[in-house]
């Protein structure tokens, strides 16, 4: 199984990289989230060119969903559902580490 890799690990080695002071780093990085979310909450694509893509599908209701812990039938309602899909920079890099 792959090891995390963490916000805090990320902040840590921008900040050394950049020679900055983490505090920013962290301000930055925490900025950047809050767009994508607030990009996506307002129904919009956020395209990162190189990377990927995120965006909300909305997946259909279904009425007979089972509880997988007590067997259970419940129905389940139309929600949204946060996907992303890798750019081709980020397929290449993920290519080859697979195989």
């Amino acid at each position: 199984m792959p090891e995390k890799f963490t916000k805090a690990e990320i902040i840590e080695n921008i900040a050394e990289d950049l020679d900055m002071n983490r505090r920013d780093i962290h301000r930055v990085i925490d900025a950047l989230f809050d767009e994508l979310k607030a990009a996506l909450s307002d129904d919009k694509i956020v395209e990162l060119r190189g990377f990927g893509t995120f965006e909300i599908r909305t997946r259909k209701g279904r009425e007979k969903a089972r509880n997988p812990k007590t067997g259970e039938i419940v129905p389940v309602k139309a929600h949204g559902v946060a996907v992303f899909r890798p750019g081709k920079e980020l397929k290449n890099i993920a290519w080859p580490l697979r195989e």
